[in-house]
C-alpha cells in the first residue's frame, strides 16, 4: 500500500486533516520507522479511541493475543529489555523493547515510556495496545498503559536475558545478547541523519555461523578484533539477510576466551534457499546454464564503485571508469535458479588470466565481449558448488560468491538420493490419505 493510502485511511479513522497526517507519516518513514510502527505512533498522537477508554481491556494469555486485539491486559516475565533511539517528528526518542513471556508463549513489545523494565521482572501490563508486526502481534506500552510488578514472580519455560547464537537470530529481534569473534571489521564514514559519522562494519562469527554487523557508535573492543560479549543488540535486514546492529545503548565487553567460528555452512537446494528470502552463508550446487549481460570485462565508477554504462554512473554522471572483472552466472539445480555474482578474484580464476590479460585480449579483438565469451565457453554447462551470501528482492535472487568450484559430486549418486527423497515424500502423502 502506498504511503498516501495509509495516510488517507488514518485520516479517515482519526477524523483529522489528511495533509497533516501525510506529512507526519512521511517524516517518520524517512527516518526508517517501520510503517506499522509509524501508524501506531500517529494513532497515539491524534488520540485513537480504539486504544484507550471504552472499558477495561480483557486479560489474555500471550498465546491468545492476535493482531485483531486493540488492547489487552497481560501478565508475563520480561525476558529481555533494551533501549534504542529512533527519530520521531525530528527529535530523538528513546524506546525500550524486548520480549515478554508467560506459560503459553512469548510476544515482542515496544515501550514508549521508561517503566524501569528489567529481564526477570514479572509484570502485569494493563491497557497494552496491540499492533501487527510481520504478521504477528506486538505489544505497545505507552502513556495509557499501567505497569505493576509482581514480587512473587512467574515461572516460564523460556530463558531470561536474550542470549542467542548467531544462527538463531532473525530480522526483527531486539535486546539480543551474543558472544562472538570479530571476523572482519572496517571503519567507514557515512552520511548519517546528523551528517557525516563514523561507523564500524564487518562480520561476526561464533560456533553456529557468521552474520554481518554495523556498530553505530564505534566500540574499541570491536575495532580491536578478538572476541566480545554484546548486550542489547538488535537485528535488521540488510541486503536480504539479518544484520546485527550495535548501538550507543549496547554494552560491549572484551572476552578472554577464544571462540571457534564455525567453518561449516548450510547446504541447500536452490529453490529452498531462495524461499528463505535471504541467507548470509549458504552453499548450493547446480549447473551454470548461462552468464548474464554485464559479465566479463566491465567498468566501475571511481566514486561509488557501481558498474557504469557508456561512461555514465547513475549517481555521479559522466566519469572515467575503472576497469574490473565480474561474472553473473545463472545457476540451476532443477528446483530453482539463482544468479551467482563472482568478484574479480574468482573471475580471474575461471577466466584463467588477470585483468591485464583480459584488457590485452579485448584490444586484440577490438571487442571487450571476447572476455565474456571465453568465460562462457569455460563454465556454461558445468556443475559448480557455490558458497556465499544470498539476497532476494523484486529483481530476483543473487548469491554473492565467496567460493566457486566445479563440483566433484557423482551425478548418479545425487540423482538416486533425490529419487529416494521423492519416493519417501510420496509414501508419507499416501499414509496421510489413508
Amino acid at each position: 500500500m502506498e504511503l498516501e493510502n495509509h495516510a488517507e485511511d488514518l485520516a479517515s479513522d482519526l477524523g483529522v486533516d489528511k495533509e497533516e497526517v501525510t506529512a507526519d507519516l512521511q517524516n517518520l518513514v524517512e527516518y526508517s520507522v517501520p510503517i506499522d510502527e509509524a501508524k501506531q505512533s500517529l494513532r497515539r498522537k491524534y488520540g485513537d479511541g480504539s486504544s484507550a477508554g471504552g472499558g477495561t481491556p480483557s486479560a489474555k494469555d500471550i498465546a491468545d493475543i492476535t493482531p485483531d486485539d486493540s488492547s489487552v491486559t497481560v501478565t508475563g516475565v520480561v525476558l529481555s529489555a533494551g533501549k534504542r533511539s529512533i527519530r520521531y517528528q525530528g527529535d530523538d526518542h528513546v524506546i525500550v523493547e524486548g520480549r515478554l513471556a508467560d506459560e503459553t508463549g512469548t510476544v515482542d513489545y515496544t515501550s514508549w515510556e521508561d517503566f524501569g523494565l528489567s529481564p526477570g521482572d514479572t509484570i502485569t501490563a494493563g491497557n497494552a495496545n496491540v499492533r501487527e508486526w510481520d504478521g504477528e502481534p506486538e505489544l505497545n506500552l505507552g502513556e495509557s498503559t499501567s505497569i505493576s510488578f509482581d514480587e512473587d514472580g512467574l515461572e516460564v519455560p523460556h530463558e531470561i536475558g536474550g542470549e542467542s547464537d548467531l544462527a538463531d537470530l532473525e530480522t526483527g529481534d531486539r535486546a539480543a545478547t551474543v558472544e562472538v569473534s570479530v571476523v572482519e571489521c572496517e571503519r567507514r564514514t557515512i552520511d548519517g541523519r546528523d551528517g557525516e559519522t563514523d561507523i564500524l562494519s564487518g562480520v561476526f562469527g561464533d560456533e553456529s555461523g557468521r552474520l554481518p554487523f554495523t556498530n553505530w557508535d564505534p566500540a574499541p573492543e570491536i575495532e580491536d578484533g578478538g572476541t566480545v560479549r554484546i548486550e542489547n543488540a538488535y537485528v535488521q535486514e540488510f541486503r536480504g539477510v539479518p544484520e546485527v546492529n550495535v548501538s550507543e545503548f549496547s554494552t560491549v565487553a572484551a572476552l578472554e576466551r577464544e571462540i571457534d567460528v564455525g567453518a561449516d555452512t548450510t547446504t541447500m537446494g536452490v529453490g529452498e534457499a531462495v524461499r528463505t528470502g535471504g541467507v548470509y552463508d549458504v552453499e548450493v550446487v547446480g549447473n551454470v546454464i548461462a552468464i548474464r549481460d554485464g559479465s566479463g570485462l566491465i567498468q566501475r565508477c571511481p566514486e561509488c564503485y557501481r558498474v557504469i554504462q557508456k561512461g555514465q554512473c547513475r549517481t555521479h554522471g559522466s566519469v572515467d571508469g575503472v576497469d574490473d572483472l565480474r561474472v553473473k552466472a545463472i545457476v540451476d539445480d532443477g528446483t530453482g535458479t539463482v544468479t551467482a555474482v563472482l568478484d574479480d578474484e574468482i573471475t580471474e580464476d575461471v577466466y584463467g588470466g588477470t585483468l591485464d590479460d583480459a584488457l590485452e585480449a579485448a584490444r586484440e579483438a577490438m571487442d571487450q565481449e571476447v572476455v565474456a565469451d571465453t568465460i562462457r565457453e569455460e563454465i556454461v554447462g558445468r556443475e559448480y558448488r557455490v558458497r556465499g551470501h544470498l539476497s532476494v528482492d523484486e529483481y530476483g535472487a543473487n548469491l554473492d560468491a565467496e567460493s566457486f568450484a566445479e563440483s566433484d559430486d557423482d551425478p548418479e549418486t545425487r540423482a538416486s538420493a533425490f529419487l529416494e527423497e521423492i519416493d519417501g515424500t510420496a509414501a508419507e502423502l499416501e499414509e496421510v490419505d489413508a
